[in-house]
């Protein structure tokens, strides 16, 4: 009897994570929040849900782009938070240009015009650019967020995400857009 049970309870331990997650991912959509704030716990929450390869820094950077709000946000809340033993870094860049070896790169939508270039300067490294902007994610990007019925809600490009050298957790793949 108890054989035939463990399928059962693998599938219904799946099905309590991937709720629990989205129960967690809710919870700061259902609260009246500003959306750099939404923005702001997304990222950090999606660190949990994603594995990068070792690069031997004692720091995993966040580097923002084009937003000041997610930026401010991002370093008050985080900055003394860590990942897997390194400390959380917040950096903010002020152009394209400036953009060096992140381990996530925020690029806000007024940034969105120079989409091409910002995916060029990071195309080496295992980085997880996200962005917000609608058609972002087919066009390349790794996460963008998007509105879905008044809700924010966030695409996943598989391909993108692979080609970065990154693994995303099936917990974070159930609760995403996939394309």
């Amino acid at each position: 009897m108890n054989i035939s049970l463990v399928p059962t309870l693998t599938v219904m331990k799946k099905i309590i994570t991937s709720a629990i997650i989205m129960l967690f991912f809710n919870a700061a959509f259902t609260q009246e929040r500003p959306l750099h704030e939404i923005h702001s716990m997304m990222l950090y929450n999606f660190t949990k849900y994603i594995q990068w390869p070792d690069n031997g820094s004692d720091k995993f950077v966040i580097g923002v782009l084009g937003d000041d709000q997610v930026y401010k946000t991002l370093k008050a809340w985080y900055s003394n938070k860590a990942k897997s033993g390194k400390q959380f870094s917040i950096v903010k860049f002020n152009s394209v240009g400036d953009i060096s070896s992140c381990d996530i790169l925020y690029a806000a939508k007024s940034t969105s015009g120079k989409f091409d270039d910002i995916k060029a300067k990071i195309s080496t490294q295992s980085t997880l650019l996200i962005t917000d902007q609608n058609g972002l994610g087919k066009k390349g990007s790794n996460i963008n967020f998007r509105m879905v019925n008044n809700r924010l809600a966030f695409e996943l490009n598989k391909a993108s995400i692979e080609a970065s050298n990154l693994k995303v957790s099936s917990q974070l793949m159930n609760i995403a857009i996939v394309i």
